[in-house]
């Protein structure tokens, strides 16, 4: 649930990581272009356009029946779904044709005649749902409303040729669940939303959990009885993130849980509909359950993952160990499966090997054999990709914070993974803040590797991953102990002769931008400069212009950020944010923002801009007119990366391509500071 809602920006999907029943598992894949260039030298510069052009193709999804693969590629320079039999990729087809905005999020019908996927405008976040057959035929828009954001609670085998969907088109607050018929396009309401946050449908698509948020922050979860909606479970604040409903098994007697009540670390728990009797079923002393996979049909669990500083599998049915053994023997590195065949006997499955780019595969699991199936950017095949080594760095108060540090390719090093020579440092902060990083494929911290950094990744305190009592370390801590650890990990990078201390930059996105922000003016002396990727400068004013939709998590903000209406927090908001220390910054900043960023308005970067010009402060500000919170078309990523590439160069004296043609196609424009960036306003001028 929070994952949909939560300040956070996934600027390039690498593995996907949300739970997961049967092979329901939307994509949302970075979207980046191939380049035929030859890179082989560990100094040689990958060119921006094959680390952030669009991919030659993105992950696979299997049809029900495992006879098919769809995927998105690129169809006149916009990713649009493309369609093949599973035995020739070659005679793959089109399905779409997208002119603009490409598509990020698509599934199979579980008819297997039909695919879905949703789009916004220009960033808007008011996903439509459309269908469309798998040949390409009587594409329309399910959910034709304006203003209205579409979401997918459920689809079933058993009743293949309907969903059922959120529609906030009543009121724009609340997902009323209507069914859709997939093949005709038929609809009917079938719950009016009243002030539930969420819903849990079973197998028959029948609503059997509804989760209302509480004042603290917490969850109130009811059953659907005959009666009405019947309280079953409650939830706290101190729980909230890490206890939450993943799906109901296919007899429709059991939800399955992570589950972090009466434990500090999250369990996968299966919890009885009638009697709430709690069974825990895998857990792990160290981290949260990560990933669930359940069997398609019955929705038993046969799988988890728990993820400290590396992900590790757990066998939970009879045969899937052999199952894990087998694909740990055949990947050098991680895998994870993307989509199952509905008699769960094909796997297609996402290939991260460390040095290499990411790969896809098809696993039988009667044969237990790994088929490759494609590289998404085989352009990167022996280009000088990093590696990244994991640390566990030591707050100031004692907290451990899993860090992850990625080098350049071919420096000297320690055996302990650290440089021999100090380099200039990059701190990639995450977004959400409940997010996390991972020993994954990165391809910003592979870029900027390759540009001369260090690449530094801190899961501060209020990530997520590490127990509940690590997250909630970082209520109300937004720019005070969360930028402590930030800067603690700062501290021990130049401690440990990793950083040079006066060539260390502050980079992020969403609650990483808003990091950012605090980190030139909290801290100004720690950093050279910064790049803020809407994130909000006033807590105050962003927390008072959310989406109408966020209602349902606005408890869970008001607790863990603070409450504009309350005085005593309205100082506490004033406190914690950039705009009113803006006169401390001293160092550059760039500012990347989407017009129609629904979740950090514009406004958030337009105030803390205005204050900057006014008193002579140096800012370069990038706007987007057709981008929301992130930029999703592969022409606005090149153009925002060439000026950040500049930019990062000119203050920490890295590496850099010329901006060359990464303006064209881009609706690109700087409207404050584009006389800081060497380069830009050559570029702008550029027809």
């Amino acid at each position: 649930m929070l994952a949909n809602i939560s300040l956070d920006i996934k600027l390039e999907m690498t593995r996907p990581n949300s739970y997961a029943c049967g092979y329901e598992r939307l994509i949302t894949i970075g979207l980046l272009l191939a380049m035929a260039v030859s890179i082989a030298s560990a100094g040689e510069l990958i060119p921006r356009r094959v680390i952030f052009g669009n991919p030659e193709r993105t992950a696979p999804f299997i049809s029900p029946d495992g006879k098919w693969l769809a995927y998105t590629a690129a169809r006149d320079g916009v990713m649009n779904i493309w369609v093949a039999p599973v035995d020739d990729l070659s005679s793959a087809h089109a399905i779409t044709a997208e002119k603009s905005r490409p598509i990020t999020e698509f599934r199979w019908a579980l008819n297997g005649t039909h695919l879905l996927y949703f789009q916004d405008h220009d960033g808007d976040e008011n996903y439509h749902l459309n269908v469309v057959d798998k040949d390409g035929g009587n594409l329309r828009d399910l959910t034709p409303y304006k203003m209205v954001r579409a979401t997918i609670i459920a689809h079933s085998y058993d009743r293949p040729d309907e969903i059922l969907v959120g529609l906030n088109n009543r009121d724009s607050r609340w997902h009323d669940a209507w069914i859709i018929n997939v093949v005709t396009g038929d609809s009917r309401l079938v719950e009016k939303n009243d002030g539930f946050s969420d819903f849990v449908a079973d197998s028959k698509l029948a609503l059997r959990l509804g989760a209302r948020p509480l004042p603290d922050g917490g969850v109130n979860y009811f059953t659907r009885t005959r009666g009405g909606w019947k309280s079953f479970i409650r939830v706290s604040g101190d729980d909230a993130f890490n206890t939450s409903p993943l799906f109901i098994d296919g007899d429709g007697r059991r939800v399955y849980f992570t589950d972090s009540r009466h434990r500090d670390k999250s369990a996968l728990t299966a919890i009885d509909l009638r009697t709430a009797k709690t069974t825990v079923l895998a857990k792990s002393g160290k981290s949260d359950i990560a990933e669930v996979i359940a069997d398609p049909t019955s929705h038993m669990p046969i799988a988890a993952a728990f993820e400290y500083d590396r992900m590790k599998w757990q066998a939970m049915a009879p045969g899937m160990q052999d199952d894990i053994s087998a694909l740990d023997k055949s990947v050098a590195g991680y895998w994870f499966p993307l989509s199952q065949s509905r008699d769960n006997r094909f796997w297609t499955i996402w290939i991260d090997t460390p040095g290499r780019p990411i790969r896809f595969g098809l696993y039988d699991r009667t044969a237990r054999t790994v088929k490759p199936l494609y590289t998404a950017r085989p352009t990167l095949e022996g280009a000088p990709l990093p590696t990244t080594t994991p640390f566990v760095i030591k707050a100031r108060d004692g907290l451990p914070l899993v860090s992850y540090l990625t080098l350049p390719k071919g420096i000297g090093l320690h055996t302990d993974g650290k440089p021999t020579n100090a380099l200039p440092l990059v701190l990639m902060v995450h977004g959400g803040p409940w997010a996390r990083d991972s020993l994954t494929y990165d391809p910003y911290a592979a870029w900027l590797a390759n540009r001369g950094y260090a690449v530094l990744k801190v899961n501060f305190r209020g990530s997520t991953g590490f127990g509940k009592a690590f997250i909630n370390f970082g209520d109300r801590e937004w720019g005070g102990r969360m930028h402590d650890d930030l800067i603690d990990a700062v501290d021990w990078a130049i401690r440990e002769g990793i950083a040079q201390k006066e060539r260390i930059a502050i980079y992020g996105a969403s609650y990483g931008g808003y990091a950012a922000l605090v980190g030139l003016t909290a801290t100004p002396d720690s950093f050279s400069c910064g790049v803020d990727i809407v994130g909000p400068s006033n807590l105050e004013t962003w927390l008072s212009n959310i989406p109408a939709y966020w209602q349902s998590f606005l408890s869970t903000l008001q607790r863990r950020v603070g409450n504009p209406k309350s005085a005593a927090d309205r100082k506490l908001l004033a406190q914690r944010s950039p705009l009113f220390h803006a006169d401390s910054i001293r160092r550059p900043l760039l500012i990347g923002q989407g017009a129609n960023d629904p979740r950090v308005t514009q406004k958030e970067a337009d105030q803390i801009v205005s204050v900057m010009k006014r008193k002579g402060l140096p800012v370069t500000y990038v706007l987007y007119s057709d981008e929301g919170h992130g930029f999703a078309r592969a022409q606005n990523r090149l153009s925002f990366n060439a000026i950040t590439e500049q930019f990062l160069a000119q203050c920490l004296s890295g590496k850099a391509e010329p901006i060359g043609s990464d303006f064209e196609g881009s609706s690109v424009a700087v409207p404050v500071g584009k006389e800081n960036v060497q380069g830009v306003s050559a570029a702008l001028e550029q027809p």
